[in-house]
């Protein structure tokens, strides 16, 4: 069923594209109502149109808070053209049909990324914008409506397809579109005042993002997949490469939370399904890429590199020696770019203006969200206590911190073990802590060379429940261990720690990473 367009409302903030339209509507010859600054650019532009003061007989008021809240113009939206009583009543009244609504909201969400003003910030809640837009978008057997500049072409063919009016499936498609626009407007909003409120989980709860892409398939061929952002983009730029999948981001991003805690300009962190294979802090760019790929050059085959650095030619040289999928940097030098876009496949990301992560992580299961803040607590020395009568050195210390925030971002349970803050044995994702500590051992053994005045360090995710683990540690060579603090048996810890002759440290956090 074709709708024939005869009146149409225009308001709108962006006003771009705006002459495509209006070219389009005079040719076929429908009166355009509009309101205030809308208004006045169709008029600029050598168009007519009534104003919407003037086509209510009301004028605006309360500063402009109120313009379009008027029934004769919902009337005219929300009329159902075969409903004999409806057409009376428009008659009654001395309303017509409204076929178009051309409708664009105050821009709420670019005004809260340029002031932290909440008074201004709520004179940019659009009531009205949304109001006709819901309007429109519900009588869609009838009513066409358009949101954003990027659909004008795509009304302009349907409009000529159909000589003057438009299919019932293009209305519907807007329509959809419509309630998807006016849910993400009231969401950004909302997840504005908790935040001003400090509401962290209000009853009612709204997730909104805007579609990036729409990726060829997920973990799996058979498994649907899109991201999406809060803003336009993913604040990282792709510069060379074939589109990155669903793992390719998930593995990204994983590494990309490591690489933000480690000092800047110094760290290399490899990733291979979610889980870092390699992590070292040098100031020398080379010896931190290649520590961290001799922690395990198997399971780096084929994984990505995260650089905290600018990547420059002999960093490139060395990571084009082995196949990678991903590789991330904090820009890319002329010479760097050169030899690493040679491999077409290889996918280079530029992360030099990525911001920091939301504070909220979400994931999905059975119709229901799981929420809670993210795991980016910032450590301090109050954060740890030397627990065993043999105190660590300050650079030791240091170096049982890069291991612990290394340990927290592996998958639990997690054990790592590091040398000259570079990790040498990584044990991620097993049931048991035992069995964790004994495949970060067969890594170190298999990759590392040991000498006996070497100092390796060991760090948990949570703490050991009994002395097995701790044991089989010291038992490889370990001499320094970092763990959370919280088991019924943490005097007997501390006990067979000093037994031992080891270094005992505590954290008060746990760091689960399931």
């Amino acid at each position: 069923m074709s709708k024939k367009i005869k009146n149409a409302i225009i308001s709108i903030s962006d006003k771009s594209e705006i002459k495509l339209i209006l070219n389009t509507l005079k040719k076929y010859r429908v009166n355009v109502i509009s309101s205030g600054g809308t208004s006045k650019e169709i008029k600029k532009l050598g168009y007519k149109c009534t104003e919407v003061s003037e086509y209510t007989n009301t004028d605006e008021i309360l500063d402009g808070r109120v313009k379009t809240l008027h029934p004769k113009l919902y009337a005219g939206i929300l009329s159902k053209r075969e409903n004999k009583n409806h057409k009376k009543e428009l008659k009654k009244n001395n309303y017509s049909e409204i076929d178009l609504v051309i409708v664009n909201f105050y821009p709420f969400e670019k005004t809260l990324k340029s002031t932290k003003n909440h008074n201004k910030l709520v004179e940019n809640i659009d009531i009205g914008g949304p109001t006709l837009v819901r309007a429109a978008a519900k009588n869609y057997k009838h009513t066409t409506v358009l949101t954003s500049p990027y659909q004008y072409k795509e009304f302009i063919l349907d409009l000529e397809k159909n000589k003057g009016a438009t299919s019932l499936e293009f209305r519907k498609k807007l329509s959809q579109e419509a309630f998807n626009l006016t849910a993400y407007y009231d969401s950004v909003i909302s997840e504005y005042l908790n935040i001003k409120n400090n509401v962290r989980f209000p009853q009612k709860k709204t997730i909104h993002g805007n579609l990036i892409e729409v990726l060829r398939y997920g973990e799996n061929p058979h498994q649907q997949s899109a991201i999406y952002s809060k803003y336009n983009n993913l604040g990282i730029l792709q510069l060379s490469g074939k589109k990155l999948s669903y793992n390719n981001y998930n593995d990204i991003y994983a590494a990309l939370n490591i690489s933000q805690t480690l000092p800047k300009n110094t760290g290399t962190v490899i990733v291979k399904h979610a889980n870092p294979c390699g992590v070292s802090v040098n100031n020398s760019k080379i010896v931190s890429y290649k520590e961290a790929l001799a922690c395990d050059p198997i399971s780096a085959f084929g994984g990505i590199v995260s650089c905290n650095f600018k990547v420059n030619r002999k960093i490139a040289l060395e990571l084009n020696k082995i196949f990678l999928e991903v590789i991330i940097g904090l820009g890319f030098d002329k010479d760097s770019l050169k030899i690493l876009k040679k491999k077409k496949n290889l996918r280079l990301i530029d992360a030099s203006k990525l911001g920091r992560q939301s504070s909220s992580n979400i994931t999905s299961n059975f119709d229901s969200l799981l929420i809670q803040s993210f795991d980016n607590k910032v450590f301090t020395k109050d954060n740890f206590k030397v627990v065993s009568k043999i105190k660590p050195t300050k650079k030791v210390f240091n170096d049982l911190l890069f291991a612990f925030n290394v340990c927290r971002n592996v998958k639990s349970n997690a054990i790592v073990l590091t040398r000259n803050s570079s990790t040498i044995g990584i044990g991620s994702g097993q049931p048991s802590r035992l069995d964790s500590c004994k495949i970060a051992i067969e890594k170190m053994k298999k990759f590392q060379k040991i000498a006996e005045d070497d100092l390796i360090l060991g760090a948990s995710d949570a703490f050991f429940p009994f002395v097995d683990g701790i044991e089989t540690l010291v038992q490889n060579g370990v001499s320094a261990i970092i763990q959370p603090s919280g088991s019924i048996r943490d005097k007997d810890i501390i006990k067979f720690a000093d037994k031992l002759g080891i270094i005992l440290v505590f954290s008060n956090t746990r760091h689960f990473k399931h």
